[in-house]
C-alpha cells in the first residue's frame, strides 16, 4: 500500500505538470447542414482562451471555406464563423475537411454534416488526425456515430483537474466499499449540473466554476495532509463531500458542450451519450489506478520506514499546492 501511495503521488505530480493551468481541452465545432431550401449552412465555432482564439482554420476540399465569413460573432469563450453555399447536399459526398494548424494545438475538433434527409456524417479530428473525408451512412437512425460519446471520453481524459479531484478522492478514501459509494455519488451529482446546464435550465460563470473546481482539489488536499488521527466530515461521509463538488464539476463538463453546442434535432441523445463517455473516462482512470494497486499489492513491495498516513500527507501536499496554484491563477484570470 505504501509504494501504492508513492506511484499516486507522483502521479498526482505528473498530472500537475502536465499542464500549468489545467484548463480543460476545449473542442472546436465545425457544422454542415443542407437547408430545405437547397443550400448549404456551414458554421465554425472555437474556443477563446485568454481573449485569443486558437490559430485553427477549416478547410474543404473544394475551397468553399477560402472565402471570408458572412457573419462573424466573438464571445468570452469562443467566436463563431457562418458561411452559406448554393449548392446541393450531393456535392458533399467525397469532401475532404481539413482543420489546418490544429497539429500544433491540444484541442480536439467535432465535425458533423448533416443533409436535409437526415443522413449524417460524424468525426472528431485531433492533433494526430487532422483531416477527414465525408461519407454519408446509407441509412440513419439516430446519431450515426456516437461522437459525442468519444467527446465525452477524451474531455474527462484531458480534464486535468477533474482527474487531480477524483485521484484526491481515491487517496482519502481507500481502496473499499465506501469508494464505490463515493464515486457513484460524484457521478450522480455532475449528471445532474451537466444536464441542467446543457439544457439551459441553470448557468453558472465558466470563470468562477474553474476557480472553484480548483478550490474542490485544494480542500481534498487538505483532508489528506491533516492525516488519519484527525477526524472530519469528509472521513466520516466522503459521500456527501464527493455529491456536493460533484455538483460543481458538472458545470466544468457543460462547458464543453457549451462550446460545441448540442444537434438541434438529437438534443436528448448527444447529452445522454456525452455523460456517458464522462463516466466511461472517469471509471478508465479509476480503474487505472486500481490496477497499479493490484500489479502493488501482486509484488508486496513495501518502503522502509514510511508509514501508510505520511505517504497520504506527502500526496495532500503535492495535490494542494498543484491546486493552489490553479485556483489563484483562475481567480486573476477571472478578474482580468
Amino acid at each position: 500500500m505504501r509504494l501504492l501511495l508513492a506511484i499516486l503521488a507522483v502521479l498526482g505530480a505528473l498530472l500537475g505538470g502536465a499542464a500549468a493551468s489545467a484548463h480543460d481541452v476545449r473542442p472546436a465545432y465545425l457544422e454542415l447542414r443542407e437547408a430545405p431550401a437547397g443550400t448549404i449552412r456551414i458554421a465554425w465555432r472555437q474556443p477563446v482562451q485568454e481573449g485569443r482564439a486558437l490559430l485553427l482554420t477549416p478547410e474543404l476540399s473544394n475551397g468553399w471555406l477560402a472565402r471570408p465569413p458572412e457573419r462573424e460573432q466573438v464571445a468570452d469563450q469562443w467566436r463563431m464563423r457562418q458561411w452559406t453555399v448554393a449548392a446541393p447536399s450531393a456535392r458533399l459526398e467525397g469532401l475532404t475537411v481539413r482543420i489546418a494548424g490544429l497539429e500544433a494545438t491540444m484541442t480536439i475538433v467535432l465535425v458533423r454534416v448533416e443533409r436535409a434527409d437526415r443522413r449524417s456524417f460524424e468525426t472528431i479530428l485531433r492533433p494526430d488526425r487532422t483531416s477527414a473525408r465525408i461519407e454519408f451512412a446509407a441509412i440513419r437512425h439516430g446519431l450515426q456515430v456516437p461522437a459525442y460519446f468519444r467527446l465525452g471520453v477524451e474531455h474527462i481524459l484531458t480534464g486535468i483537474d477533474h482527474l487531480a479531484f477524483v485521484l484526491g478522492l481515491v487517496l482519502l478514501v481507500g481502496i473499499n466499499r465506501r469508494l464505490v459509494l463515493a464515486i457513484t455519488a460524484f457521478t450522480l451529482a455532475h449528471s445532474l449540473t451537466l444536464g441542467a446546464s446543457a439544457l439551459g435550465l441553470v448557468h453558472a460563470p465558466s470563470a468562477t466554476v474553474e476557480a472553484l473546481i480548483a478550490l474542490s482539489i485544494v480542500f481534498v488536499a487538505c483532508e489528506l495532509a491533516k492525516g488519519e488521527d484527525r477526524q472530519s466530515l469528509t472521513r466520516a461521509a466522503p459521500w456527501l463531500i464527493a455529491f456536493t463538488f460533484g455538483l460543481l464539476h458538472g458545470f466544468g463538463f457543460a462547458g464543453a458542450l457549451a462550446a460545441i453546442g448540442l444537434p438541434e434535432h438529437e438534443i436528448p441523445l448527444a447529452l445522454l451519450l456525452f455523460n456517458l463517455g464522462v463516466e466511461a473516462g472517469q471509471l478508465a482512470f479509476v480503474a487505472a489506478i486500481l490496477l497499479v494497486w493490484l500489479v502493488v499489492r501482486g509484488l508486496r513491495a513495501q518502503l522502509p520506514a514510511m508509514s501508510d498516513d505520511v505517504m497520504r500527507r506527502l500526496a495532500g501536499y503535492g495535490l494542494g499546492s498543484v491546486a493552489a496554484l490553479w485556483f489563484v491563477e483562475r481567480t486573476a484570470a477571472a478578474f482580468a
